[in-house]
């Protein structure tokens, strides 16, 4: 099988990556009107400079959008092109003229691997810093934002065998109710200390304990140290505590990485989340050829009625891909299955899907 670009290979590359940015290029239009819509009362009352909103907000939004919507506009660029090929008959000549279907599925793999490497680049370096400046510019300007998040039950292993406990963490003034700091030899408590309240001292750059209690656990008995002030120097400071909404989505790959690190050795079960960030900007990029080959087996035979079915078909296939990587985050937060099998499940379904459709398609 030849693999030389050819004319028609062209062809067929100039209307995928054409008809992908056009589409792309109006929804985000589309988004970014609703969005001033909902959001201008919030742009007036918070007096946000207009070219905050253009640069800081907007131009960080657009690659976010761009990611997100990718899969759902590959598949529809190539169910709506390849369809109208197939109603000119240009599918038919092209079969005709001597190239199997499967040489002509390459100048969409082609164009599947263009759109692959940019949202795997957008991914992986692009849009977390975006994202870091857009929650940063939602925290000042707009009152959906939640950056800043109570968060409950954090077990940390500040240091080996030393374990802090913390009930609920209030990142509003960096206050920590129910503080429990445990040190173990082996399987054997030796040291417990406990306070209702702690909170950071930013000029101590340490931990605040008030009205804490110390018990040290001997071999002959207990001693129980009641005091009403103490400071503690660990090695989780308030920083790893403020724990923001998506905070892992403001992290590029490298940064990811060693978050992820440091949470698996803190013991931190956040890790979950930074899992399911890391596996899905990978998985992502990939369902371009998955949804590419659906989409080409779907449309490329002629048929009564126009495109508007096919079209049909393929959003709702796109959104029921979509749909399926946001349900398969439940089986890592579940602990059913590992962030790397659960977030790639979708494209291993899908990938039989697109075989079959492709065996079934018209040849």
């Amino acid at each position: 099988m030849a693999l030389k670009i050819t004319t028609i290979d062209r062809y067929i590359i100039r209307k995928f990556i054409g008809t992908f940015f056009f589409a792309l290029a109006l929804i985000i239009v589309i988004i970014i009107v609703f969005d001033i819509s909902e959001n201008i009362d919030d742009f007036v009352e918070r007096k946000a400079p207009l070219y905050d909103i253009a640069f800081r907000y907007y131009m960080n939004f657009i690659p976010f959008i761009v990611n997100s919507f990718s899969p759902l506009f590959v598949f529809i660029t190539v169910v709506f092109f390849t369809s109208k090929m197939a109603q000119h008959s240009e599918i038919i000549a092209i079969l005709s003229g001597g190239m199997s279907f499967l040489r002509m599925m390459y100048p969409y793999f082609i164009s599947a691997a263009f759109i692959w490497a940019i949202s795997l680049l957008l991914n992986m370096v692009v849009i977390p810093p975006a994202n870091a400046k857009r929650l940063d510019f939602e925290a000042h300007y707009l009152r959906k934002s939640t950056n800043r998040v109570f968060t409950r039950n954090m077990h940390y292993q500040v240091a080996p065998g030393t374990f802090m406990y913390i009930e609920m963490f209030n990142p509003w003034d960096n206050r920590a109710d129910r503080f429990t700091l445990e040190q173990f030899e082996g399987a054997e408590l030796k040291e417990k200390i406990t306070a209702d309240i702690t909170r950071w001292d930013s000029t101590e750059n340490a931990w605040v304990l008030t009205n804490y209690t110390r018990r040290v656990i001997h071999e002959n008995g207990d001693s129980i140290i009641r005091g009403e002030r103490k400071v503690l120097n660990l090695s989780v400071g308030i920083e790893d505590l403020k724990q923001y909404k998506d905070v892992t989505k403001t992290l590029n790959m490298f940064a990811l990485n060693k978050y992820i690190e440091e949470l698996k050795r803190r013991g931190d079960r956040s890790v979950k989340t930074a899992l399911i960030e890391k596996n899905t900007r990978i998985a992502v990029p990939f369902s371009a050829f998955i949804l590419s080959l659906i989409g080409v087996s779907l449309s490329s035979r002629k048929v009564r009625g126009g495109i508007g079915l096919k079209i049909g078909i393929g959003v709702a296939l796109s959104f029921s891909y979509i749909l399926f990587l946001r349900f398969s985050e439940m089986f890592v937060h579940g602990d059913t299955l590992p962030p790397e099998i659960a977030l790639w499940m979708p494209n291993v379904i899908y990938s039989i899907v697109a075989v079959v459709l492709y065996i079934q398609a018209p040849k």
